[in-house]
C-alpha cells in the first residue's frame, strides 16, 4: 500500500522518513524478537500450513457426508456445495510466534446448522487420533471447539452462510454476506473480517508486523496481554499498532513503537480508537455508537474494531486495569526514549515489572479440582469471572488499586501441591485511613456468588471444584510461590531505571483518573496489622459450574453483580477483617 496515502480518521502526526539510526534499531529489535522467539521456524511454518489443509479437507468431506447422509442431498448436488476453513487472529495477521495457536473458521452453507457442526464434527473430530485434548464450548457469546491438531492447538468456530454453496472465491469482507445471519454467525465472521480490515489500514504492513510482534511480546511480559481480565487481547493490541501506523506512516519499527508509547500514554481516555469512518451497513446488527446506545458511554477504554458491525473489542477494561495499562505505556514512552538516544538496549523494555515487590498486600484466587480434564473447563470459567471480583474491590472505598497479573502458577500450599490447580495474583494498595476496618468479605462473597451461580446454571458441576480466595502479605508470598518465580519478577537491571513503574516526568501529565505514585500522601500507605487479618476460604458446595464465557473472547459488559439477599447463603464463609492503622511513612 502507498505509504502517502492517508488511512484513518484524521491526518498523519509526520510523514518523516527513516533516518540511518531508526534501521539500526529497527533490526537490533527484529534480532531480539527473533532470539525471543517471536518468529517462527520454516519447519513450523510448513507443519501449520499443512495441520490447516488437513482440516479443510477434514471439515470439506464432513459437509459433504452430512449432506448426503442427513439432508438427504444427492451426491453429485453434495459434491459442489463446498465449505472452507478460514484464518483470522495472529496467524492471519503473519505475526505468529513459536507455539503460538491458530484461530481458524468453519464457513459452511446454509443447510448445514451449528448444532450438526458440535455433534457430528465434534464427534468425527474425538475419533482422529491426530486430535487431543477436544473441548467444545458451545454456550459461550462466541461458540468454539478448541483443540491440539498434531500438537498444534486451534480455535475454530463456525459460520453458516446464507448461500447454497460456498467455494473459495467467497469474499467475507463483503458487508451483504451478513445478511440473514444470526448474531452468533456475524460474531464468528468477524474475526476474520476485523483481521482483514485491519492488514487493509496500514499503509506498511512490513513495518507494522514487526512493530506488532515487539508490543506482543512487551504486552506479555508486562503482564498486560488478556482480554478476559480486563486487559487487552491480540486483537486491540494490532489495532492500536495499526493507529500508530496511520499517524506515522513512514516510520520503521522501532520508530513505531516508540510512538505507540508516546500516543497512547497521552490518549485522552475514553476517547474513542478508530481504524476508519464507522459506518452502519443497514442490515440490523448494533454497532457501536454512545449516542444510541446507553450502555456504550461507560466503556472505560473503547478500541473499535474497524469491519461492520463495529464493536468495543475491550469492554472488559476496568478502572484499574486501565489505569496499570497508562502506567507501563508511560515506562515504556521512557525506556524507548533511552534507546532511541542510545542509552539503552532493547531488553531493558521487555524486562518484566516487579509484581510481587510493588504492594505490601495480595489477594490470591485458587482454582481447585479433582482430575485434569475438570481442571481444564472450571480453570476457564474461574478466569473468566475474576474481571467481577476486580469491579466489586474497585467500588470498595477503602481500595486505591487492584493489580491483577494474568499469569497463573502453582501454588507450593499443601492443600493444592497434589491436586490440579491454578493462581492467580492480585496486587492491593489501600488508601490511607486512619483506624478503619476494611471487611473484605461481602467483596469475595460476591465473586464467588457469580462463579457458583453461572455454575449452576449450565449444570457442568463436578465433585471436587472449588474456588478460594485468600489474603496474602507480601513476606508470605514464599508460602505459595517458589523463589525461583519471585526472583523471575525481578528486574534484572534496575539501575539507571526509575524505581516506580509509571513515575511521572515534565513532559509526561498524568490523566485525572489514573493513579499518580507523586501524590503527597503517596509515601504514607495503611499498615496491615497481621493480627487482625483472617483469611477468606470460600470453598464450593453441590452447585454446578458452566462454561458460559470461560473461553469466549467477548462478553457483555456489566458491574458487579446484584446479589439476592434473599437467598439463603449455602457458602461456608469466613470474615475477613483487614485492621487498617494509620502510618507515618512505615511502608
Amino acid at each position: 500500500m502507498d505509504a502517502s496515502k492517508t488511512l484513518g480518521m484524521t491526518s498523519a502526526i509526520s510523514l518523516a522518513k527513516p533516518k540511518t539510526s531508526d534501521l539500526e534499531h529497527s533490526k537490533e529489535l527484529e534480532e531480539y524478537l527473533r532470539d525471543a522467539g517471536m518468529f517462527e521456524s520454516d519447519a513450523e511454518l510448513n507443519h501449520r500450513f499443512e495441520v490447516l489443509g488437513k482440516l479443510n479437507t477434514f471439515v470439506t468431506q464432513w459437509i459433504r457426508d452430512v449432506s448426503i447422509n442427513v439432508k438427504n442431498m444427492p451426491p453429485q448436488i453434495a459434491d459442489t456445495v463446498g465449505g472452507k476453513i478460514c484464518t483470522f487472529g495472529s496467524y492471519r495477521l503473519g505475526v505468529a510466534g513459536r507455539g503460538a495457536d491458530i484461530d481458524a473458521l468453519c464457513v459452511a452453507p446454509r443447510h448445514i446448522d451449528r448444532s450438526d457442526y458440535f455433534t457430528s464434527f465434534y464427534e468425527l473430530l474425538k475419533d482422529q487420533p491426530e486430535v487431543t485434548e477436544l473441548r467444545a464450548v458451545e454456550e459461550a457469546f462466541v461458540p468454539v471447539i478448541k483443540m491440539k491438531y498434531e500438537g498444534i492447538e486451534i480455535d475454530l468456530l463456525f459460520a453458516r452462510l446464507a448461500l447454497k454453496e460456498v467455494h473459495d472465491s467467497v469474499d467475507l469482507k463483503d458487508d451483504t454476506i451478513l445478511k440473514n445471519l444470526d448474531e452468533k454467525c456475524v460474531r464468528s465472521l468477524n474475526g476474520c473480517r476485523v483481521t482483514d480490515e485491519i492488514l487493509r489500514q496500514v499503509p506498511n504492513r512490513e513495518s507494522f508486523r514487526l512493530a506488532l510482534r515487539a508490543i506482543k511480546l512487551w504486552a506479555k511480559r508486562h503482564g498486560v496481554y488478556s482480554n478476559v481480565l480486563g486487559y487487552l487481547g491480540g486483537v486491540s493490541w494490532a489495532m492500536l499498532v495499526a493507529r500508530t501506523c496511520q499517524l506515522y506512516p513512514n516510520a520503521t519499527a522501532s520508530t513505531l513503537v516508540e510512538k505507540f508509547f508516546l500516543v497512547f500514554s497521552k490518549w485522552t481516555w475514553p476517547a474513542p480508537v478508530y481504524l476508519k469512518q464507522p459506518y452502519d451497513a443497514k442490515l440490523g446488527f448494533k454497532v457501536w455508537d454512545p449516542r444510541v446506545n446507553v450502555q456504550d458511554r461507560f466503556h472505560l477504554m473503547p478500541i473499535i474494531t474497524p469491519a461492520y458491525p463495529q464493536q468495543n473489542s475491550t469492554f472488559n477494561t476496568s478502572q484499574s486495569t486501565r489505569a496499570v495499562m497508562v502506567e507501563e505505556f508511560k515506562m515504556g514512552l521512557q525506556i524507548t526514549e533511552d534507546i532511541m538516544l542510545g542509552k539503552a538496549t532493547w531488553d531493558r523494555l521487555f524486562q518484566p515489572p516487579n509484581f510481587f515487590t510493588k504492594y505490601k498486600h495480595y489477594l490470591v484466587v485458587i482454582a481447585v479440582a479433582r482430575s485434569p480434564e475438570d481442571h481444564l473447563e472450571w480453570y476457564g470459567l474461574v478466569e473468566s469471572k475474576i474481571r467481577h471480583l476486580i469491579s466489586t474491590l474497585e467500588h470498595n472505598a477503602a481500595i486505591k488499586t487492584v493489580h491483577i497479573n494474568p499469569a497463573t502458577f502453582n501454588c507450593r500450599d499443601s492443600d493444592y501441591v497434589d491436586k490440579p490447580h491454578s493462581s492467580w495474583f492480585l496486587g492491593v494498595d489501600f488508601n490511607r485511613s486512619e483506624n478503619v476496618n476494611i471487611d473484605l468479605t461481602n467483596d469475595i462473597n460476591k465473586f464467588v456468588e457469580v462463579v457458583y451461580k453461572q455454575s449452576t446454571y449450565n449444570k457442568a458441576y463436578k465433585e471436587g471444584m472449588e474456588v478460594n480466595c485468600k489474603y496474602v502479605k507480601r513476606k508470605q508470598l514464599t508460602n505459595y510461590l517458589a523463589q525461583d518465580i519471585l526472583d523471575k519478577y525481578k528486574s534484572k537491571g534496575e539501575e539507571g531505571q526509575p524505581k516506580v513503574i509509571g513515575q511521572k516526568r515534565k513532559s509526561d501529565p498524568v490523566p485525572p483518573d489514573s493513579p499518580s505514585r507523586n501524590s503527597p500522601l503517596s509515601n504514607k500507605k495503611p499498615k496491615i496489622d497481621s493480627e487482625a487479618v483472617s483469611q477468606a476460604t470460600l470453598n464450593g458446595d453441590d452447585s454446578n459450574i458452566s462454561l458460559d464465557e470461560a473461553f469466549s473472547n467477548t462478553s457483555i459488559p456489566a458491574l458487579a453483580p446484584e446479589i439476592n439477599t434473599t437467598q439463603t447463603n449455602k457458602f461456608d464463609t469466613k470474615k475477613c477483617y483487614l485492621s487498617v492503622l494509620r502510618a507515618f511513612g512505615a511502608l
